[in-house]
This record gives structure tokens, sequence and C-alpha cells, in this order.
């Protein structure tokens, strides 16, 4: 009788409520994933978890700040521009920077743009820089809560890329010219070849908005390792967080229960389908999540101190602030690989073709207090020797003018820093030229940073190369042994 088939097993009777969500929200997403990712699943052997050699970190908490930072007002002070200001380049005893050989470097994806220019005439610091900590680093007053934390920092000052326009924000991310294709991120990377440390969140998480040609991870690997996207919000945290309408309990053990048969009706026909056991699995995940990820955005469970340390009382600090305090208490429960964007929308917030010194002011403002923050609570829980915190951006700012205040695209040189995770503190790596125009001093390509990262996880990402998808030597870049402890 219908009645009988429906009726569920005891064994099952505990799990209905829960399970039945696997029909509706999330667990629709993970299936779908999974689904799509079935074909590469089945032919090839993925990682089974465990690091390669011994690592030093266990979680990534990744900053990165869309439309282009300026070095030259944040960590890479340049005396000679004020010296030289208003002066051509071609002027200067520094006229070889524009070299055509050395201007080589950049892949241009649009002829004739409008930014990503070459800017001749050398505009002036627009703010000053302040010795600071025991190391005595130079950080601009932009970062006053970031500069009284540089004796954890690792500040790198010789970074480059190829791309002049904002697609470099995807390059930074999987290391390639978008020219060349799509590819996987470092996060996706990382999400593939480690396992779970906590089975009840994602390993992957994004938050901030990404613009649509820096929104998916996994691509080749699979959808599978796309970040889960989580707003800072507990009532509404994920896209599809919550069932259809509201079915009744009776509903929900029909739906279960007709699922669990013809799953098991599958796997006695098929007992060696792994991925459906990946398809029940990423049902549980999915589950959990529902419950789970609410929780860590309880943040009436942080005493007042701690939210003041992140900026959550101030206006400015208040949305940046929060996302900060979620990724420590995301890391705090075990997960693997954090994204956080600030600025996205349209070229990126911190764009400055114009106006620089209002744009980086009210830029540094929102995230300077809670990252300073970040680093401090996760010091003094004990979490920031396992955990990488980064700090990028997709390119720097010409130390030539663009109009009469900005500051164009400039991928030659520019600065990124790294703490924690096994990493040095409070040094200085690399160098540019005197006016910051070229990394001149132990260079790096993007995916050096990404190299390092991977080295302090334990992870060898020769070791990870799929079949079909070969890589370039420069996609894997190498560790920068200099910052190493």
């Amino acid at each position: 009788m219908l009645s009988d088939f429906l009726q569920p097993s005891k064994s099952l009777r505990s799990s209905l409520t829960r399970r039945a969500f696997l029909q509706r929200g999330l667990g629709g997403i993970a299936l779908a994933s999974l689904l799509a990712s079935e074909k590469h699943t089945l032919a090839h052997s993925e990682p089974d978890g465990r690091p390669h050699f011994s690592p030093k970190a266990k979680s990534v908490i990744w900053l990165f700040m869309n439309g282009g930072v300026s070095h030259l007002e944040t960590f890479d002070p340049k005396p000679e521009l004020d010296k030289f200001a208003g002066k051509s380049i071609a002027d200067t005893p520094y006229k070889s920077v524009q070299d055509p050989e050395k201007l080589k470097l950049a892949r241009v994806v649009v002829i004739n743009d409008a930014n990503g220019q070459q800017r001749n005439v050398l505009y002036p610091t627009q703010v000053k820089f302040q010795k600071r900590g025991n190391a005595g680093i130079d950080v601009s007053d932009f970062f006053p809560h970031v500069g009284s934390c540089v004796d954890d920092l690792a500040i790198i000052r010789s970074m480059y890329t190829t791309d002049d326009n904002h697609g470099a924000q995807t390059q930074f991310h999987s290391g390639r010219h978008m020219l060349d294709g799509e590819f996987p991120t470092l996060g996706a990377w990382v999400h593939y070849g480690l396992g779970s440390i906590n089975d009840d969140l994602p390993q992957f998480i994004s938050m901030g908005n990404r613009e649509y040609w820096n929104k998916r991870d996994g691509f080749y690997l699979g959808p599978a390792h796309d970040a889960v996207p989580i707003r800072v919000d507990p009532k509404a945290p994920l896209d599809f967080g919550r069932p259809e309408g509201d079915p009744s309990d009776d509903e929900q053990k029909i739906d279960f229960h007709l699922t669990d048969r013809l799953n098991r009706l599958r796997s006695e026909q098929y007992p060696g389908d792994e991925a459906l056991a990946a398809r029940i699995k990423a049902y549980e995940l999915a589950f959990r999540m529902q419950t789970s990820v609410p929780d860590v955005l309880r943040f009436s469970e942080e005493n007042e101190e701690t939210q003041r340390l992140y900026g959550i009382d101030e206006k400015e600090t208040r949305d940046f602030g929060m996302q900060l305090l979620a990724a420590r208490r995301l890391v705090e429960r075990g997960v693997r690989f954090i994204q956080i964007q600030h600025g996205a929308g349209g070229a990126g917030a911190w764009d400055a073709h114009g106006a620089l010194k209002a744009n980086h002011t009210n830029n540094c403002k929102a995230v300077d207090k809670p990252i300073a923050g970040l680093l401090q609570d996760l010091k003094r829980r004990g979490l920031l020797d396992e955990t990488i915190v980064v700090f990028a951006t997709e390119f720097g700012r010409t130390p030539g003018t663009q109009g009469s205040d900005g500051r164009d695209h400039h991928i030659f040189g520019f600065t990124v820093w790294m703490a924690g995770g096994g990493l040095k503190k409070g040094i200085v790596h690399g160098a540019t030229d005197e006016i910051g125009f070229h990394a001149v001093e132990d260079r790096h390509y993007v995916t050096d940073v990404h190299a390092t990262i991977m080295h302090q996880l334990g992870l060898d990402p020769h070791r990870l190369e799929i079949p079909g998808h070969k890589r370039l030597e420069i996609d894997f870049g190498q560790p920068i042994r200099q910052i190493i402890a």
C-alpha cells in the first residue's frame, strides 16, 4: 500500500524534520554543485584532505581592497615624489622608469582605454608617514590603527601584476590574466586540497560584494569549490537558507521518506556510486549550515569591549567591523578560508582616479580600525599563530597624477602585507624604486603570495594539478622564504 511505502523506518524518524529541509533551499544548492562536479569527481582521484607536509597555519582571512590601493599613500613612502612634484618624469633623474622595455609587462585588455595609462607629471604624497612599532616601519597616517600592529606584519613592497585594468581583481585571486580564460582562485585550491576542520560549516566563505568578473572560484575544479557567500545578518545570512512556504510536518515526512527510498533503490542498483554518498553528505551539511551559520553571527555573545575593538559602535567602521568579527568567529569554529572583499561596485571603491586624498581618507577610515581589531583579537586569543591574515589589492597607483588630484592604475610595483600563520613579524621585504614606479628588489608576482599561503597550510600546489588542465609554472609561484619564520 502507498501508506506503507510512505511510512518512515524507525532509524529515520529522529531526523525527519532535519532531512526534510534537504528537499528545499540549501540542499538543492548543494545537490546542484555536486551534480555539476560529479563527472570530474568520478574521473579523478581527489586529495584525501590531509596536508602534504606539516602545516604552520590552519586558516586564512583574505582581505581584498577592490579598486587599487595607493602604495604611495599607505605602506611605501617616497620622499622623492615630494621633491620632484610637478615635474615630468622625463625631467627627473628617474626618467629610465619609462623605458619601453620595462613597460612591456602590461597586457592590455582594452586598447586606448582612458585608464591604465602612463601618467607623466609626478604627484606629491597626500599624507604623512610615521615610523611605528618597535620595528620602526613607516606606515601612513591613513592607517594609524594598523600601524600600531606593525610589529606583527610582514610588509611586501615589491609586488607586480600584468593586467592594467580591473580584471586584475581576478588575476590576484587566480594568478591568471583574464585574456587567458577562467581559472580556480586560491581559496578554491585550498578548499580542494584540504579537508574540513568543522563539518558543520563550509570551509570556504566569501563576504562582501563581488563584481561579475570576480564572482566565481571553482571553475574547472567544479562549483563545489566556489565560496559560499554569507551576509552578516543572523536573520538571513544565506541565500535560500529557509524552505519555501511553510510545509507541515507530514509533508516534510513524505518528502524525505520518498527521497530516502529512491536513494536506497539507487544504491542497491549501483552499490559503488560514490557520488550518491557525496550528495547525501552535501544535504547534511546544508542542513547543519541552516543553524550553525546564524549562530556564528550572533554578536550578542561578544562583550562591548570586543565590539568596540572592531569599530562596530561607529558608523564608518560598523559594516566592515562586523564582517571581520564574523571572520574571527568563523576561524574560531574551524573555517579554513574566509575571503572578504571591501569596496566593490563598478571598478572598486579604492579606484582613486580623482580626489585621491578624500577617497583614501574615507576608505582607510572604514577598514583601519576593524583590521587592527581583528589582528589584536586573534593575537590575544592565541589564534594569530595559526591564522594567516592577508591585506591585498589588485594593483597600486601611479606616481604621476591623473587629472589634478588622482592617480591611475599601476601594475609595476605595489604593496601587500601578511601576518600570522608562522610568518615573520615586523619586517619589510622588497622595494620599489625611488619614486615607487617599478618593483626593483625581490620582485614578486601575485602567485608568490599564493605559494606562501599554500606552503604555510602544508600544501604543495604541484600535487593538486588536475589531469587535462596543465598549469604554467608561474601559476604555482614560489613561497616568499624571506618572510617565513
